[in-house]
């Protein structure tokens, strides 16, 4: 007799979801659980969220099927497996957890009769973004409670809801956080926070400009260069972005704003000096100019314009030298008495 021929029939995605909701509960120590036993469930739970993972991704033999993505989707999200799969990483493997996130990261994607079910489900469990956000800065977890948090954010409701909380200003302690990891980690995802849902954004910045640009300057101001670069690079985008040009056009009438980019273009960064630039332009392009800043630019006219002339890069984009030759025409002319008009610069 062939043991072979009696394999056990392959559970349905629907059983998949079950079964992994039966032994999520094994992966956290428990007094009460045998340690023997513990360990074979959690044996069994890395071969059942592999399966899962090949349900959604398929394997060198197959593609995924659609009918089994849908069918598994929607018992996922039907029930808490979401949160319980979350709250497990902690006392999982690294390898166990990579494919944890790529499960997840799957089905936030996944549509069902053109619906999303994990905004749906993210509407209804916004404690479980509250779980996601102090695990960014546990340098064991960093990376996967990011990669999953960024897929949150994929839906509106969850940015708008971190956007619309305290939870909004861990960031700024993240992003300047000593380790690496977490700190580019916590940038890529605020990153993903400020740029993805315009309108959301747009509207987010209206109502907090005072306290956030006072927080965001310090990063701008950062002892540590890449916080300095993510930073400019990420106002660049947030400014120029025409969903919040009622922003952008607050932000560049600040004196304190321009002095900060006036630095920033003496970088020792090429790259931050770059970006710098792109900010800076849109305070001589802002045609209604406060007299103050005026006075500064005049102030410093001979020194901007000799900055300026040797103020080159090897990889800058094709508008640069154009760009450059509007702001020091617009620094050469300018007047307290009366703002000469100024073409529009390319951005």
């Amino acid at each position: 007799m062939k043991l072979g021929l009696f394999k056990p029939k392959p559970r349905t995605p629907v059983e998949l979801v079950l079964h992994l909701r039966h032994l999520l509960p094994y992966a956290a120590p428990n007094p009460d659980v045998r340690k023997s036993k513990r360990t074979e469930k959690i044996c069994e739970l890395r071969k059942v969220i592999l399966e899962v993972r090949t349900v959604l991704y398929g394997d060198e033999r197959s593609e995924p099927a659609e009918e089994a993505c849908v069918k598994l989707t929607q018992e996922f999200f039907k029930e808490d497996t979401c949160h319980m799969l979350i709250a497990s990483l902690p006392h999982l493997d690294p390898g166990t957890r990579q494919d944890v996130t790529h499960v997840i990261a799957n089905l936030h994607r996944q549509r069902v009769n053109g619906r999303s079910l994990a905004s749906d489900y993210l509407e209804r469990n916004t404690a479980l973004l509250a779980m996601l956000l102090p695990g960014c800065e546990d340098s064991e977890l960093a990376i996967s409670y990011g990669a999953i948090l960024r897929e949150c954010i994929r839906h509106q409701v969850a940015a708008k809801y971190i956007l619309e909380s305290d939870h909004i200003k861990l960031f700024f302690k993240y992003i300047q956080d000593p380790s690496f990891d977490i700190a580019s980690d916590a940038a890529s995802t605020f990153t993903e926070l400020l740029t993805r849902h315009k309108s959301t954004v747009a509207e987010f910045l209206d109502k907090n400009y005072d306290w956030f640009f006072l927080e965001y300057n310090s990063l701008l101001e950062s002892s540590n260069y890449i916080t300095r670069r993510n930073a400019v690079r990420l106002l660049r985008a947030m400014l120029l972005d025409r969903s919040n040009t009622p922003v952008m056009v607050r932000y560049v009438c600040s004196l304190d704003n321009m002095r900060i980019f006036m630095n920033l273009l003496r970088d020792s960064n090429k790259t931050i000096q770059l970006e710098a630039f792109h900010v800076f332009k849109l305070f001589l392009a802002n045609q209604r100019k406060p007299q103050e800043i005026v006075k500064v630019l005049i102030a410093n006219r001979s020194k901007l314009i000799r900055f300026f002339s040797d103020f080159t890069f090897e990889k800058a984009d094709e508008n640069f030298e154009s760009d450059k030759a509007e702001v020091v025409k617009e620094i050469a002319t300018l007047e307290l008495e009366g703002q000469p008009s100024l073409k529009e610069i390319s951005c």
